[in-house]
């Protein structure tokens, strides 16, 4: 039983909020991310006294940041958490009470929106749209992208692909298979605090590190099974070794315990050379390398899309097989 459910109505949820991920995919009004980002965005500014300004409040200290970063937190994700358990725990029939958990899966799941933002990038670079493609990548990734090339586009792309295929899919079906609908609500909340808070600048050093953390502490099974699962799925006849070699040499180098090996068993199944060189703010960083093989060209980028399209199919099919056998055992 979870939450209430049965094996089978298990089943029934996590196939429903798949379908209607697969055919409707990100909600274009009133999405509930969207609005739970505004909310943080409004708890932020309120609570962060380092926040950027004429009044800017260098003085105060650090557990007094950590302390209300962790309020921010805690206001933010626990509400909606708690709502999410409250609705699942109601009493009512086994089919409605499945059809809520597949809606709440759905809300968090993000697989058919990271076709439909990368694909279009393929599709301009294919197109020899450089402006195009340039305009599109900005929107999924935080580095520079006004003089990018083929080359840095696909691979800007493609990590973002491999990473948030991680993010918005497999620890969101990881947390589901714990707690149902409340753990991928629980899950998706987390993991968005961490995008927006979890970074070592001088506003959110301190202030986000609570959002970082947890995040990372939620996110440390999903990754390694979606490494795993990277891994394990890549194409070709060394694909799988040379994807593993990469996790175990490259992914100790990477600044996330979680993106490390998740990007860099990616990298390896695909035979790219990710990571490297890229421009933040107008200063290039070098981060450490990721996979082994030929630099990203705009092919790649598909690639990418199979091997997490496929690595669903994967997560799906031994969800539904650990139900059944639950059921019948």
């Amino acid at each position: 039983m979870l939450l209430g459910l049965d094996w089978n109505w298990f089943a029934a949820a996590l196939l429903g909020g798949m379908l209607l991920d697969a055919a409707l995919g990100e909600v274009s009004r009133f999405h509930p991310l969207v609005g739970f980002g505004r909310m943080a965005g409004a708890i932020e500014a309120r609570l962060n006294r380092l926040r950027p300004g004429p009044r800017h409040a260098a003085s105060a200290s650090n557990a007094s940041q950590f302390t209300r970063g962790l309020l921010a937190w805690s206001l933010a994700v626990l509400p909606g958490a708690a709502l999410a358990a409250w609705l699942c725990a109601q009493p009512m029939p086994a089919p409605l009470q499945a059809a809520l958990h597949a809606v709440l899966l759905y809300f968090c799941l993000g697989l058919r929106s990271l076709r439909d933002h990368m694909l279009p990038i393929w599709h301009a670079l294919q197109a020899g749209d450089l402006p195009q493609a340039r305009a599109l990548t900005a929107r999924i990734v935080s580095r520079d992208t006004q003089q990018a090339g083929e080359t840095d586009l696909a691979k800007a792309a493609t990590e973002s692909m491999l990473e948030n295929g991680n993010d918005a899919v497999f620890g969101t079906l990881f947390w589901f298979a714990i707690a149902g609908g409340p753990g991928a609500v629980l899950f998706r909340l987390a993991n968005t605090l961490d995008a927006m808070w979890g970074y070592r600048s001088e506003r959110f050093n301190l202030f986000g590190r609570s959002a970082a953390r947890i995040d990372d502490a939620l996110n440390y099974l999903p990754a390694r099974l979606t490494a795993m699962s990277y891994a394990l799925l890549a194409p070709g006849a060394n694909g799988t070794r040379r994807a593993l070699a990469c996790w175990r040499s490259q992914a100790p180098a990477w600044s996330s315990p979680n993106a490390g090996p998740v990007m860099s068993s990616g990298a390896g199944a695909l035979g790219l050379q990710l990571g490297g060189a890229a421009s933040y703010g107008g200063e290039i960083e070098q981060r450490p390398p990721l996979g082994a093989g030929s630099d990203a060209v705009a092919a790649d980028i598909p690639r990418a899309w199979r091997l997490v399209r496929n690595t669903s199919c994967l997560w799906l099919a031994a969800m539904l097989a650990i139900a059944y056998g639950a059921h019948y055992a």
